[in-house]
């Protein structure tokens, strides 16, 4: 009898969610259409906030059903496997609070079948799985499913309804799905949030092809602890442990699929990287937890503004200061203009040494950079997504630059191993090109002295809305850095003699031309230069103004209006 039982209850666990199911469709395409569910594809990402928490949620609850039927096989019932789990959490990954009035009926049930106050209930149903899962805890209770603004619902229940519906469509257990594959589906669902969040999006999201080069070049070994600053959704992260596990599976088989049934790594022949990250903004913080945990993946992510109170430090018996890492991955916001010179000179931390410091105002860039170097170990490696004009601002120019400066101080310590000029239209708020600055602490002598520049500007395919960087375009950039291979029209490995000739300009597109024709500097990087040098003759003209008024002269004509 109790092998039939056995078998009842798995059956009966998934039943109206079987593998499968959705005429075939890819996850991809389903967990998008879901999204869509609501509103369509126009408004989908407004409603990011509701829908990832949901469909994390909808992961959470199948899961638990596996593994409460793996613990039905051995005690007898699902009934008893509930009680067992109520009792003893450790048994579970996540203990969920929610137990249908039939013990065969699956736990997402409980939420498919609301039918009064639906937000409500799911916004209740929320925080007691957070209040039984300190991990989960302002992760997935923080959002309000019944919220109102100016007495409307966000979120109507008929639309909310909607979406619950879409999303049981299919089962997202164990045995249906693979945590690389609910992973990837998520992320891609966060890159549609992105391609419809407008500048937002940039909080959030780094174009996968740019994560996936950064990751690969990075080349990071078993057990090694990894460092994002600006987290986001965690995506860099999580492709450092990808990209880790791929090197290694190409030697070692990977394990039979269902195997893992715990943290990843758990019942694997290496140890899974250690992952760190700090994100400011709270949903998105929320969001790399999530992401994190779908991807079968333990990482520790804080909140907070790094910048001004970095979280990740020794303890007071350990001396305090930074803590460092083997690996440090960022997308920094780009130009931020609101840290001071105060700021930089207010640091415990030693992370703004003396011939670096403060880089201007008008961009946080090489400060971010100033950070992540300071928080790598003594053969730590970096790699870190910037605008163009950071490798560029102030070379050529009369007078002084504090950034070029700060570009300077990194060149003459021999600590930038390489950079990657990214092709435009890349990311989601903004057509720049953008570029990566790869560092290294430990160069072999080979590579002391020079730094490797790419100019993979010609290297993508028009796509829609962004453009993209096409997967044989990704090895050919990632072989060429790892290797130091020198190609014409792609890279060249230069001498410091030629980058302090150049005024410490260390942009690819001024030593590596793209065309048989003369190129020229883009036009963005001009324009922000332009820029820069306004803010910087309005700071100088202000103090001479000042000078002149305290030793009596006064300025008839005021000076510029730039």
């Amino acid at each position: 009898m109790p092998a039939k039982k056995k078998k009842s209850n798995k059956k009966t666990a998934g039943k109206g969610v079987a593998r499968g199911s959705d005429n075939g469709k890819s996850l991809e395409s389903w967990i998008w259409d879901a999204a869509c569910s609501i509103r369509g594809a126009k408004d989908a990402p407004k409603y990011k906030d509701f829908i990832l928490p949901l469909i994390f949620t909808k992961r959470l609850c199948d899961v638990f059903d596996d593994e409460i039927n793996r613990m039905a096989e051995e005690v007898g019932s699902r009934k008893k496997a509930f009680q067992l789990a109520k009792r003893d959490h450790k048994l579970v990954r996540f203990y969920l609070p929610l137990v249908p009035d039939d013990p065969e009926e699956p736990v997402w049930s409980l939420i498919r079948k609301l039918a009064d106050k639906i937000g409500e209930q799911i916004t209740t149903h929320m925080r007691e799985i957070a209040r039984e899962n300190s991990l989960l805890q302002g992760i997935i209770d923080r959002v309000d499913f019944n919220a109102t603004t100016h007495g409307q619902r966000d979120l109507d229940d008929d639309r909310l309804s909607n979406l619950i519906e879409a999303i049981s469509t299919k089962r997202l257990g164990l045995l249906d799905v693979e945590p690389d594959i609910i992973g990837k589906s998520y992320e891609y669902l966060i890159r549609k949030f992105a391609e419809g969040g407008g500048q937002s999006a940039g909080e959030f999201y780094t174009p996968w092809e740019v994560g996936l080069i950064m990751a690969r070049v990075m080349d990071a070994e078993p057990g090694m602890e990894i460092y994002d600053p600006c987290c986001g959704s965690g995506g860099l992260l999580i492709k450092c442990e990808i990209a880790m596990e791929e090197k290694m599976n190409s030697k070692t088989p990977s394990p039979p699929s269902g195997e893992r049934a715990g943290v990843r790594g758990q019942s694997s022949k290496y140890a899974p990287l250690k992952l760190h990250g700090q994100e400011y903004i709270a949903d998105t913080w929320a969001m790399a937890n999530m992401n994190m945990i779908i991807h079968d993946m333990e990482g520790e992510i804080e909140i907070g503004d790094t910048f001004k109170n970095p979280k990740f430090r020794h303890s007071k018996k350990e001396g305090g200061g930074l803590r460092t890492f083997d690996r440090v991955v960022a997308n920094p916001m780009w130009n931020q203009d609101w840290f001071t010179e105060a700021d930089y000179d207010n640091d415990e931390l030693d992370r703004f040494p003396t011939g670096a410091g403060f880089p201007g105002k008008s961009s946080a860039d090489w400060g971010w950079v100033q950070h992540m170097q300071a928080s790598l170990n003594k053969k730590g490696r970096a790699a870190v997504v910037l605008d163009t004009g950071a490798a560029s601002r102030g070379s050529g120019n009369a007078g002084t630059s504090k950034e070029k400066q700060v570009r300077q101080w990194f060149v003459d310590n021999d600590l930038v191993e390489g950079v990657l000029y990214l092709p435009e239209n890349l990311f989601y708020n903004t057509s720049a090109p953008g570029i990566v600055i790869f560092l290294n602490k430990a160069k072999t002598k080979n590579r002391q002295g020079k730094v490797l520049l790419v100019n993979a500007s010609q290297i993508f395919e028009k796509g829609d809305p962004k453009n993209f960087i096409p997967e044989s375009g990704i090895k050919r950039i990632v072989d060429t850095l790892k290797n130091w291979k020198e190609e014409d029209k792609l890279s060249r490995i230069v001498e410091h003699a030629e980058l302090i000739k150049n005024d410490y300009n260390i942009s690819p597109s001024r030593y590596i031309h793209t065309s048989d024709a003369e190129t020229y500097r883009p036009i963005t990087e001009i324009v922000e230069e332009l820029e820069v040098i306004e803010v910087e003759a309005r700071g100088t003209d202000k103090e001479l103004k000042a000078i002149l008024k305290k030793i009596g002269i006064h300025s008839e004509h005021g000076g510029s209006h730039g």
